[in-house]
């Protein structure tokens, strides 16, 4: 049957790509704005607990970022290969890439729970700043959701294999069966209602693993129905090739991230140096950044499976058109929440409860780091192009520069001046250091692939 299907020529490699474009984005678009509301209203709600615990959720962020790494390193991994071989109409390459994905994700999973039990508690000895209702806070929350984390690496998997195939609107009913299922439960466990105990930062990760589990089960069955170019199952005896393949393009992204993760910490240290509150604004920033930068990772997650497809089909021309629209697109959707970032911060902030001294702090940090997120649109939509050609490498080499190495160095240097503002300005800087390197390596890579 995979066979049949396979013959008809995916839309990825036929339909107008201006239109293309938009239409593979825009469900990417909604499903990530519903996934990035899970850690955004999960601060809204612990903001109402106390700053400590908003502080404790912002410390955790960077572990949840090498938690994510995992499965994403996998998700673009599985994208660009089943992407590929769907150009090249190769199903059995297909099914045991699907195969081999849902393998490492388990794998993955194993890895994730065993960091939790060895690093949890020593961390948040350590990041706290000494403070231990912080880190009480923040072991109850990280501890829930490493050690029940199957979900989310499931999630990253079988929403991939929709986005692989070109059926990306399909992605966001199993985002949204995870992100509600969330929403609903947020405030019934954090406050206790309905007869269940309050349980505060614990209760935003028991209704942040029930999401994810439900999202996980929403994705099999979906693929499973509605996505026949896709065959799957699974065993424990893999075919090596495929998982090698999807670990060659996927590892790259999962460093970048293990990295970023690493500089969250070392920049949680330095804002510490200033206060805690500087810390949970960061926290903030970084959940608001999620929620106004989903046109534009929307986009360019879309433009992965038709650079990957369009590609393995030899369709070169369509590879250039498409990087030309989705610059167009993320430039253009990005815009509307610049200006409000600019506008309005303090209502912004005042979504997190914000105190007098938090919104002190608050309204430039935003209002600089806004202007960050804008001069980063071109170098993520090269990082994409790069990881669709399967060039991980060196779509890590730029993703390492512009978010860990460039913004470390830059706030190292600026933190003698005492001036919590530089601090966020380094953040533009190493974005506009970024841009030439990603030209270069784009060019080149182009040149070489697609001439």
């Amino acid at each position: 049957m995979a066979d049949t299907i396979m013959q008809k020529e995916n839309r990825m490699g036929t339909e107008k790509m201006s239109k293309l474009i938009i239409a593979t984005g825009i469900p990417l678009m909604l499903s990530l704005l519903i996934n990035s509301l899970y850690n955004f209203i999960d601060s809204v709600f612990v903001s109402r607990v106390s700053e400590d615990a908003l502080t404790a959720l912002s410390l955790s962020a960077p572990v949840q970022v090498l938690v994510s790494s995992l499965g994403l390193g996998n998700a673009v991994g599985l994208n660009a290969v089943i992407s590929r071989a769907l150009g090249e109409k190769k199903p059995d390459k297909v099914r045991k890439a699907a195969d081999a994905s849902i393998f490492i994700a388990l794998c993955s999973w194993v890895i994730i729970v065993l960091i939790c039990l060895i690093f949890v508690k020593p961390y948040f000895a350590w990041q706290s700043g000494g403070n231990e209702i912080i880190a009480a806070y923040g072991r109850d929350y990280l501890m829930i959701c490493m050690l029940f984390s199957i979900g989310q690496m499931g999630q990253w998997v079988f929403d991939r294999f929709v986005i692989a195939s070109g059926k990306s609107h399909l992605f966001l009913f199993t985002l949204s069966a995870a992100s509600i299922t969330n929403l609903i439960l947020d405030p019934i466990f954090i406050f206790g209602l309905f007869g269940i105990p309050r349980m505060e930062a614990k209760g935003a990760a028991v209704a942040t693993i029930i999401g994810q589990i439900v999202g996980a089960i929403a994705g099999i069955l979906i693929n499973k129905r509605w996505n026949k170019e896709i065959e799957f199952s699974f065993h424990l005896h893999q075919d090596k090739e495929s998982i090698l393949e999807i670990l060659k393009v996927g590892i790259p992204s999962t460093l970048v991230q293990v990295l970023t993760s690493f500089v969250s910490i070392v920049m949680n240290s330095i804002l510490l140096a200033f206060s805690t509150t500087a810390v949970a604004v960061y926290g903030v920033c970084a959940r608001i950044q999620n929620i106004a930068t989903v046109g534009v990772h929307g986009i360019d997650n879309g433009l992965i499976p038709i650079v990957a497809y369009n590609y393995g089909a030899g369709k070169k021309k369509r590879i250039e058109e498409s990087i030309r629209w989705t610059l167009i697109y993320s430039v253009l959707l990005y815009l509307v929440f610049f200006v409000g970032l600019e506008l309005i911060p303090k209502i912004v902030l005042g979504i997190f409860d914000a105190s007098d001294y938090m919104l002190t702090i608050g309204i430039p940090a935003l209002r600089i780091l806004a202007v960050a997120y804008f001069a980063s649109i071109p170098n993520l939509v090269f990082a994409a192009a790069l990881q669709g050609l399967s060039l991980g490498t060196k779509s890590m080499y730029l993703t390492m520069a512009r978010q860990a190495i460039l913004p470390v160095l830059f706030a190292l240097g600026l933190r003698g001046f005492g001036n919590l503002n530089l601090i966020w300005i380094a953040f533009i800087l190493a974005e506009l250091v970024g841009m030439p390197l990603a030209v270069f390596l784009w060019r080149g890579a182009y040149k070489r692939y697609c001439s």
